[in-house]
Order: structure tokens, then sequence, then C-alpha cells
């Protein structure tokens, strides 16, 4: 009975905030966080990890996301998982050049993140030299559930319009680092990104 006073009393400026009364932008933020398409970019073992989060178990067709796109004109969200050759990163870099705007990038564990253990010249040491980066997953490999916390903390921030900003203010990408819940560990350990 309180929301049909408040409409009385104030109009629609009574009405808590919907679609109806809501922003146009907030509703096209909402939108995208919702219709995420990942193309998928599995390099390394932890891909399986990554298959393992697009299976029955973890079901990531819940956020909308069931289908993995094989080609990158479809897709806005890229998932890089496992460490990446010289030789990839030009090929990384086209995939990503050719994903419709605006789209987003995982850094799936930590040799996407950093190199990992591989510090040498045949590997890229950390994905965000070749794209931006928005959400950083942590792990040696991250298990499904640590990919499924940057997958939703990447929809947060896209509905609500924090990604942007941070965007704008880095001049790539947002960086953002979440936890490892995959339990490999007895604590949360972000990953380090050095001077990056």
């Amino acid at each position: 009975m309180g929301i049909l006073q408040d409409v009385q009393n104030e109009g629609l400026a009574g009405l808590e905030h919907n679609f109806v009364t809501g922003k146009v932008e907030d509703v096209v933020r909402w939108a995208r966080a919702r219709s995420c398409w990942p193309a998928t970019f599995g390099l390394a073992c932890c891909a399986i990890e990554m298959m393992g989060a697009g299976g029955s178990h973890y079901d990531l067709a819940r956020y909308g996301m069931e289908v993995f796109r094989a080609s990158p004109r479809q897709a806005d969200l890229m998932i890089v998982a496992g460490r990446v050759s010289q030789k990839m990163a030009p090929v990384l870099r086209q995939i990503y050049d050719q994903m419709m705007e605006p789209k987003w990038v995982i850094s799936m564990g930590v040799c996407a993140s950093s190199g990992g253990m591989f510090n040498n010249y045949a590997l890229v040491q950390g994905v965000d030299q070749i794209v931006p980066v928005d959400v950083y997953a942590p792990g040696c490999p991250p298990g499904p559930e640590t990919l499924m916390h940057a997958i939703l903390t990447l929809h947060n921030k896209i509905e609500t319009g924090e990604i942007m900003r941070r965007r704008d203010a880095a001049g790539g990408g947002a960086g953002l680092v979440v936890e490892q819940l995959d339990g490999t560990t007895g604590a949360a350990q972000p990953v380090t990104l050095g001077s990056r």
C-alpha cells in the first residue's frame, strides 16, 4: 500500500527506479551486462577450467552466456585462458580488433596475466601488453568458481558504469582483480601485476 500512496502523493517520482522511470543509459547498461557473448581464446590448461564453467555443473547459461562464439564479430567478451606466445599475440590482437564495441577482456590465470612461471622470450609477459584487460582472474589454473566470479564482477561494473569510467581514466582496460574462489588455496590471493 505504501507504493500506491507514494504514487498518489508524488506522481511518477514516487515509483521506485524501474524500466519505466529509469534512464535509457541505465537500461542499456543493464542489457549489456546480461548479454555478454564470449569469444574463447583458450591456449593452455586454463581453457579446461573455462570449458568446465560452461558445463552443466556450473551453468553459465543462467547469465546468458551459454554459447561461446567462434566468430569474433558475434562476440563482445574475450576470455584469454592460458599463456600467450609471441607467435599467437598478433592473432589475439586481430581477433580483439574484429570484436564488436563495446568489448571486454578477462585475463584468466597467472600465465595470461603476468607470464606466470614462464619468464622467457617465447611468451608474452602479460596479455595487457596486447589488449586492454578489464578483469584479472588469478590462479594456476583458476577454477570455474573464480572465472564465474570474474564474469559477475565484470557484469556488475558494466551495469554500474564504473568500468567505462575506469577505462577512460586508465586509457585502456579497467584492470580489476578478483579473489580466487576455487578453494585451491587457503585464502584469497589476488595476482600481483607489478608496474603495469
